[in-house]
């Protein structure tokens, strides 16, 4: 029951709320804040170099003595396509010269799946959480990781995926609702296997799996932590709601987005990086919905639309940013982080106790 559970003696923290990673907008300081305030804070390393990786838990540690998480995507490294590769440039060409940004840079793996390095990185650091996103990493590191007594957790999209993380011995399972902002977790058949929306998925994967279960995707205040619990849940994984924290990288169209578009104007899109994630709809996305075979597998389109993204940043347009935000986000708040985790824990109490649960 709220708030100790399987889950909260499992990672030991007080309340079972976990800060999505969210790679790209996590910082050491928004992971510390969680943590210091009873929950689980995250770093979303999957774009971060190892070494660079090694060094933002080492900061974030510095900074809190809680339970702390380093995610890490699982993707298959490309096969070389130059032929996709060249259509993808010739079409973000256009965009560059609108943005003065010159040439489209050569194709290039812009960041690698969890590796060796990643490994001997995270058995140097030890974070006491490591959970990972499109899958799993080899059978023999996730047996590396568990042997040296961190607790692991992966992303399923459906039942089947869940049962299948679960075998491979992960100690927790993180549901993502088809309602989840930034990119979709769904690594076992068709992308369409994956979109079942939280309310559907996540009582199957209850009863699915025997570990606890946590909830990713529309849960922004507390009568959503308290729906998650009803379903069965052990706990939660907030992503968007952490967005306008002052301690995330959010830019400031980003921002202005997230405080000003309309409840139904996120969409999935491959077009920044080649695999589904959702985000507001802009420009760019609606002019590249017509060029869905120009795009070069995951992750290499993020070498070709990382200078353009950070072109429109720079000259406060949303137009050609990769605006991630889950289908919740008109409920997000602009405070610190640790005034949001306080909300959604007084939220949560009331609506519990409203209830009767």
């Amino acid at each position: 029951m709220w708030p100790s559970n399987a889950l909260t003696e499992l990672l030991g923290i007080r309340y079972p709320i976990i800060q999505a990673p969210m790679a790209g907008s996590t910082t050491p300081a928004l992971a510390a804040a969680v943590s210091n305030a009873g929950g689980l804070g995250s770093l979303g390393l999957a774009l971060t170099p190892p070494v660079k990786a090694g060094e933002q838990l080492i900061e974030t540690r510095k900074a809190t003595n809680g339970a702390l998480n380093a995610n890490f995507f699982c993707h298959d490294d490309p096969t070389e396509d130059a032929g996709r590769d060249q259509a993808m440039r010739d079409t973000l060409q256009s965009y560059y010269d609108e943005l003065e940004l010159g040439d489209v840079p050569a194709a290039a793996l812009s960041s690698r799946t969890f590796g060796e390095e990643h490994l001997a990185m995270v058995l140097e650091v030890r974070p006491q959480v490591v959970t990972f996103h499109f899958g799993l990493p080899p059978a023999d590191m996730v047996a590396a990781v568990k042997d040296a007594g961190l607790i692991t957790g992966s992303s399923a999209t459906n039942v089947a995926e869940a049962r299948a993380l679960e075998a491979a011995g992960m100690d927790f399972i993180i549901a993502q609702g088809f309602e989840a902002g930034g990119h979709r977790g769904t690594f076992l058949g068709p992308e369409e296997t994956g979109h079942v929306g939280t309310m559907a998925l996540v009582p199957q994967v209850v009863d699915a799996v025997s570990v606890p279960v946590v909830v990713a995707g529309a849960i922004a205040d507390g009568r959503g932590i308290a729906a998650a619990l009803a379903l069965g849940a052990a706990g939660v994984q907030p992503g968007t709601a952490f967005l306008l924290c002052p301690e995330t990288t959010t830019g400031t169209p980003h921002r202005q987005a997230l405080k000003s578009a309309a409840a139904d104007e996120t969409r999935l899109t491959r077009a920044f990086s080649g695999k589904p994630a959702r985000g507001i709809e802009n420009r760019y996305m609606r002019e590249m919905s017509a060029h869905a075979d120009d795009f070069a597998p995951f992750p290499i389109p993020n070498t070709l639309t990382g200078p353009m993204r950070k072109g429109s940043a720079e000259a406060g347009s949303p137009d050609f940013m990769s605006l991630w935000a889950g289908q919740a986000f008109p409920l997000n708040r602009e405070k610190p982080a640790a005034e949001i985790f306080e909300i959604l824990v007084e939220e949560t109490e009331k609506t519990l106790k409203r209830l009767a649960i």
